[in-house]
């Protein structure tokens, strides 16, 4: 086996989809790749993930989702809250993998302070919601929640999903009108990223092979076996890491990002389960995408993102009114939690004009 190749063994073990989906992005798919972005910028400057606001209000909740499973998050009132007042409201969503207190919590509160009833929830199967076997993979937005507050006017919720979480927000606005306002920070098209890797670096054959260990991991699981998991971010850096994973490892493993929810691992954080994570093969978020049409649609993310073209694609196939917004400088990550890149005034003036 040639040194590439083991090299590219390596990296489609240890990057598999995980937090942002990072697919089986082939050695000679990131090369390409890194040809066409400049490096990113430095991972230590303004990250704020655990802000915490002293103008909003936060209490936890706890509801029933469709399927009778609790569902747990955080609910944000702006500053001067009166309960006599119905207020516009936004759902936000979690990166894949992630919980939220990683990037939801932030950008619920910052949009708070704006004086929106904000939500950033764990999506079920993650941190304190139920589901079991932990870590499986369903994407979904909650709604039900908010439209059933009397402080909340129901014709007047928004959503908000970052990374894999953008995916997931269109994917349910296209069968729920409730959304009236849909928004992404540096998505993930979760279905491409599994069935084509990035830059369409995947191979069919790849493809199948993981199809295949996921069914005969069902057949290991059904009779008894242990859960295996997979992709996620890699746990240890070294000489041979690849570039995105050290762009995640920043914010999931140190300081600056790292959350363990109660009764979790740290060796689990970040990895979905290999059985249910084959389901994004199936899962087609941008088709009938301008079917959302005339509802308005916001994808922000980074010029220097390796996953920008999530959102260009989605912003071509979108229906009217759409926007596309192109931070300067910022990478994938940067936008999950550098405060001073994260485009507030575009995010406040996109829900304040569409949820009016």
């Amino acid at each position: 086996m040639t040194t590439q190749e083991l090299a590219r063994r390596e990296f489609l073990k240890t990057a598999g989809t995980g937090i942002a989906a990072l697919g089986t992005l082939s050695v000679a798919g990131s090369q390409a790749f890194a040809a066409e972005r400049k490096p990113a910028p430095d991972p230590s400057s303004g990250a704020d993930n655990f802000y915490k606001s002293e103008k909003v209000s936060a209490r936890k909740v706890a509801f029933d989702n469709q399927y009778k499973m609790k569902v747990v998050g955080n609910l944000f009132l702006p500053q001067a809250f009166d309960g006599n007042t119905r207020y516009p409201a936004i759902v936000v969503g979690h990166p894949m993998g992630a919980v939220k207190e990683q990037s939801s919590n932030l950008y619920a509160q910052k949009l708070a302070e704006q004086g929106f009833v904000t939500l950033a929830i764990d999506q079920s199967f993650w941190g304190e919601s139920d589901g079991q076997v932990r870590n499986a993979v369903a994407p979904d937005i909650y709604v039900d929640y908010l439209g059933s507050q009397a402080s909340v006017d129901r014709e007047r919720i928004g959503v908000l999903g970052i990374c894999g979480s953008g995916s997931f927000v269109i994917s349910a606005a296209k069968i729920d009108p409730r959304m009236k306002a849909i928004a992404t920070v540096s998505m993930y098209d979760m279905g491409a990223a599994n069935r084509n890797a990035l830059n369409h670096s995947q191979t069919l054959e790849q493809r199948k092979k993981i199809i295949a260990e996921a069914a005969a991991q069902r057949d290991a699981e059904f009779a008894g076996g242990p859960v295996k998991y997979t992709g996620g971010t890699v746990h240890k850096l070294d000489a041979d890491t690849h570039p995105i994973q050290r762009e995640f490892y920043d914010f999931y493993r140190t300081p600056r990002g790292e959350f363990t929810p109660a009764g979790s691992s740290p060796e689990l954080t970040t990895h979905p389960t290999l059985t249910s994570n084959v389901k994004f093969m199936n899962f087609y978020p941008f088709s009938d995408i301008e079917t959302i049409s005339p509802r308005p649609m916001l994808f922000i993310t980074g010029d220097q993102a390796h996953s920008r073209e999530f959102s260009e694609e989605a912003y071509r196939l979108a229906g009217e009114a759409k926007e596309l917004v192109m931070v300067p400088g910022a990478g994938h990550v940067d936008l999950y939690d550098r405060v001073k890149l994260i485009p507030w005034d575009k995010l406040t003036a996109f829900f304040r004009k569409n949820l009016a």
